[in-house]
């Protein structure tokens, strides 16, 4: 086992900065609750569960070896250096060691600061990563009329052939190597989001609870059959949902990636579009997205005038999987005969620890085989916009999840989380296979309404 002695100099190697680097002191990772700092016991429990230390066997690209360089520089011993910052955009932030921790270290929270400490620094800066930020980050992801806006014209390229065409004549072939790479990506965009497909408020004819139904940013151009779908299971079970209009991002983007500020201004922005006190619940269908809307409460917990709101949002938030457990799954009619795996999207088993309830929801459709995958819980390289800033790691990672899919024989692979299922439908797309990716709740909603034929 590694001693402390071992690890503080294997942190002051990965820390120590070229004198040519842009470099600082800690802003966030200082401010953090120290008992966060310390409750790593550096066990290396945490070692081979690691996909980007699985992959390189170095320590600096452990979590044991990044809590120590993250200790360090909360210390003040170390500086926010541009290597440090490639280390932590290195990590995927899927939250696996979490799950495995003796400890109990909590290092969601502590990447989060340190990404924080990384942008307030300056270290990782270039115009194009300038541009890039503030174009998406700070303009898009907090406008929802521009991002859908974007999602219209997206959709027009895909249903229109343009895309057909562009990629059949290999225009790709001009543009730059990195969005050259990214373009098969591109998750399809729906005709009609969330608003077109939702009433606002729709209700059962035998109501049991009031919900509120998040509809999110990238869910609501992507995945809005989804949300509608979410809808439908609701109903079924006697819920009354209430979906306000226009929704905009949770934050969750913003936090994962060093706006912890902003990320706080996006958490407000959705709390004032609900009135927490008419709800049963809050549901949210995306699972590393509903990992950073329960954190609403710790996130917000020192703002005077959201603190208590935060706090009940926290309490009612729930996982559409968690709560159609909690009040119990109404049974569909009609059998659907379908073999089908689950994906274990990281922020659910992981970050919400929900693994049980998805299969729940599964094995709740009859006719419906569940063939679990081998290394279910191991990230699929998606990891919010990993697959964009570490396209090389992120391949390694969808071609060992596809394996794996492969083996169960399954033609259906249930995802629960937007992310993920992009990332899948791509390597679907690259392997040339028919399997189909989909929302458990798709499916459970879709043997509710072949019932009703």
């Amino acid at each position: 086992m590694a001693t402390p002695e071992k690890l503080h100099e294997a942190a002051v190697r990965i820390g120590r900065s070229n004198p040519q680097e842009r470099q600082g002191a800690s802003k966030y990772l200082k401010l953090l609750d120290y008992s966060v700092l310390q409750k790593c016991i550096h066990c290396g429990m945490c070692l081979p569960t690691c996909p980007t230390y699985d992959e390189t066997k170095l320590e600096r690209n452990s979590p044991r070896g990044r809590i120590a360089l993250m200790r360090r520089i909360a210390d003040g011993q170390l500086e926010v250096t541009q290597a440090f910052g490639q280390e932590l955009y290195f990590c995927l932030g899927c939250l696996t060691c979490e799950t495995v921790c003796p400890a109990g270290v909590r290092y969601g929270e502590m990447f989060e600061h340190g990404r924080a400490d990384i942008e307030q620094a300056g270290v990782m800066r270039s115009p194009q990563r300038d541009l890039v930020r503030a174009l998406t980050l700070r303009w898009l992801f907090t406008n929802p009329q521009a991002l859908r806006a974007l999602g219209r014209v997206v959709w027009f390229y895909q249903a229109s052939g343009l895309e057909s065409l562009v990629r059949r004549l290999k225009l790709t072939a001009v543009l730059p190597p990195r969005l050259r790479a990214l373009e098969p990506l591109t998750p399809r965009v729906q005709r009609q989001f969330s608003d077109a497909l939702i009433r606002s408020v729709e209700t059962p004819a035998h109501r049991k609870h009031r919900v509120g139904l998040l509809t999110g940013c990238v869910q609501d151009l992507a995945f809005s059959h989804v949300n509608r779908d979410t809808a439908d299971a609701l109903l079924a079970n006697g819920c009354e949902v209430v979906t306000p209009r226009a929704q905009s991002c949770c934050g969750s983007i913003h936090a994962h990636n060093g706006e912890l500020e902003l990320a706080r201004q996006m958490a407000r922005r959705t709390l004032d579009a609900f009135d927490l006190d008419r709800f049963d619940a809050i549901i949210t269908n995306a699972a590393g997205c509903g990992t950073h809307l329960k954190n609403y409460g710790h996130l917000l917990h020192d703002d005077p005038l959201y603190a208590k709101r935060a706090a009940q949002w926290s309490a009612k938030l729930r996982d559409i999987h968690q709560w159609l457990v909690e009040i119990g799954i109404r049974i569909p009619a009609a059998p659907v005969p379908q073999t089908v795996t689950y994906h274990e999207a990281c922020h659910l088993c992981h970050g919400q620890k929900i693994t049980r309830q998805p299969r729940q929801v599964l094995s709740a459709i009859p006719g419906l085989t569940l063939v679990e995958l081998p290394e279910s819980t191991w990230c699929c390289g998606s990891a919010g916009i990993y697959n964009i800033t570490q396209p090389e790691m992120s391949q390694k990672l969808l071609g060992r999840k596809i394996s794996n899919i492969e083996k169960t024989g399954a033609a259906v692979v249930a995802s629960a989380n937007p992310g993920c299922s992009a990332q899948l439908q791509a390597g679907v797309r690259e392997a040339n296979k028919a399997w189909r990716i989909v929302h458990p709740i798709s499916l459970l909603a879709e043997a509710y309404r072949k019932g009703l034929k």
